[in-house]
């Protein structure tokens, strides 16, 4: 099945997990002339022999880009080498999927240090909050290239100018004591709970560019950060999640939304 999505699409995170499926569904499922800027730290290491394998597969479709989320300059290389493969063009979709968990889950008040706080939320807040603004020219000049859809009335869409940030249930403070027993998860919780925050702030920041900015929880899937307990294969969340982001449109901006396109409470 195809998705609607166009132009040129940056995924951080992308050597394993849900960024890896993403890269891989994205590349099966969207035409030939999107272009997939697959983004991880080190595209040379072992654990980037997947993603590597993908671009392989789909050559001139999927170009990896060095980037360390938690590396500001890192984060500046990595946008003036997607500046340079787009050129005249923009940015049409950017999907903040890299992010860390630590300590290992529970992750109990009594085990986490400050150390642990500070690490997540850079990668997790900071990382997203820094990219998006080095980036934000290039969204902004897609939105301006992309007619408004006429079919459905609405000027905001993952086709024209879009910013997707994956967050989780349980950065819901209000189903906070529904999720808090099976999995604590000081610093994860509490920087998603941010990241949430940082795309509320952004959508109604980017609106006037017609940018959407939505919040999507992937479900809880069987990665390394998940577990094998996960009841979601990566295959089955990505798909979901694609899903999702090619319906998405003017209501859903600055939203959290579950895999069925349903708003998460805040």
């Amino acid at each position: 099945m195809s998705v609607k999505l166009e132009g040129n699409i940056l995924v951080t995170g992308t050597n394993r997990g849900i960024g890896l499926e993403l890269v891989k569904q994205l590349a099966e499922k969207t035409a030939k002339e999107v272009h997939i800027y697959a983004c991880c730290r080190e595209p040379g290491g072992a654990r980037a022999e997947a993603l590597k394998e993908l671009t392989s597969q789909y050559p001139g479709k999927i170009i990896v880009i060095k980037l360390d989320v938690a590396d500001e300059d890192s984060i500046s290389a990595a946008v003036q080498a997607v500046r340079q493969h787009i050129g005249t063009g923009g940015l049409n979709l950017l999907i903040n999927n890299a992010a860390i968990n630590k300590p290992a889950p529970p992750a109990p008040l009594m085990a986490t240090a400050k150390k642990d706080m500070m690490e997540v939320y850079e990668t997790n807040v900071v990382g997203p909050f820094i990219l998006t603004k080095m980036i934000l020219p290039l969204l902004q000049r897609a939105a301006e290239r992309y007619s408004t859809d006429k079919e459905n009335g609405d000027e905001m869409s993952c086709r024209r100018s879009a910013i997707i940030n994956m967050s989780t249930l349980i950065s819901s403070i209000e189903k906070c004591p529904e999720t808090f027993s099976g999995a604590q998860m000081y610093p994860y919780r509490t920087s998603k709970a941010a990241l949430n925050m940082l795309t509320r702030c952004q959508s109604e920041d980017f609106k006037i560019n017609n940018i959407l900015v939505t919040a999507i929880h992937p479900g809880w899937v069987r990665t390394e950060m998940g577990g094998e307990q996960a009841p979601l294969s990566t295959q089955d969340s990505v798909g979901a999640v694609l899903n999702v982001i090619s319906s998405l449109s003017n209501k859903d901006s600055g939203m959290l939304l579950d895999l069925q396109g349903n708003r998460i409470p805040w």
